[in-house]
């Protein structure tokens, strides 16, 4: 049985600026955002066995948001704060059962470049979005690509 990679997007975060660019928080709309793709997710009945956040902020308190409508405490993961790439996503996924899923809270152009080395799809991955592809063996497969608002409009 397949297992699962679910990529998100950290949500929108506030412009770069004068600081640390690790330390950009998301905006209202990005907290928004993340609590509404953890609402769709709870509605869906997509259970994680392991969320995997960027140490970056946006994306931690990204999964925060996520992890809140799902029952779930996201675990950071260091490489996910950029350059990670599909090795490193395959070696998570295998910490998933046969059939289970992972969720990894990240940034682009680093999950764009996941999905189209994993299944050959080039995906536009905005802010908040998310993609989900079943991993089996060799051979993975796109699921799954959902947008913000169509996030938010799941959730509602």
């Amino acid at each position: 049985m397949p297992r699962e990679l679910w990529l998100l997007r950290h949500g929108e975060a506030v412009p770069a600026g004068g600081g640390s660019d690790a330390e950009r928080p998301l905006t209202a709309r990005g907290q928004a955002q993340a609590a509404a793709a953890g609402r769709a997710l709870a509605a869906l009945g997509v259970t994680f066995e392991h969320v995997f956040a960027s140490p970056r902020v946006r994306a931690r308190e990204t999964a925060r948001g996520v992890c809140a409508a799902l029952g779930l405490e996201p675990v950071e993961h260091a490489p996910l704060s950029g350059g990670f790439d599909a090795r490193g996503a395959l070696a998570l996924t295998e910490a998933a059962d046969a059939g289970g899923r992972i969720l990894l809270v990240g940034h682009n152009p680093d999950l764009a470049q996941i999905v189209f080395d994993l299944t050959g799809a080039r995906v536009r991955f905005d802010p908040g979005s998310l993609a989900a592809i079943a991993v089996d063996g060799a051979r993975s497969h796109l699921v799954a690509l959902l947008g913000p608002a169509g996030l938010a409009a799941m959730g509602n």
